[in-house]
């Protein structure tokens, strides 16, 4: 099933993703943000269950911000799972 979330305090504007039947997460892309930075974080977690995602990229700051495009991520999994 396709996801689509807006993340918060980011310079990513939109994430979307697909999750399976077993949170087996696929296709994530983002939209704005650190381009190259961005698709590593979604070549790296295709093919990951949601909840190994979550445990390594909850809480990964940016700069003096209190989040993350990778945490924003986390926070986008944990709605749909």
């Amino acid at each position: 099933m396709s996801f689509e979330y807006t993340p918060q305090g980011v310079c990513a504007r939109k994430i979307i993703f697909d999750l399976d039947s077993d949170n087996v997460i696929h296709n994530v892309s983002f939209v704005g943000g650190c381009n190259g930075n961005l698709k590593a974080i979604s070549k790296l977690v295709e093919g990951m269950k949601a909840e190994k995602v979550i445990e390594l990229l909850e809480g990964n700051t940016c700069g003096a911000r209190k989040t993350s495009c990778a945490d924003q991520f986390t926070k986008a999994l944990k709605e749909r799972i």
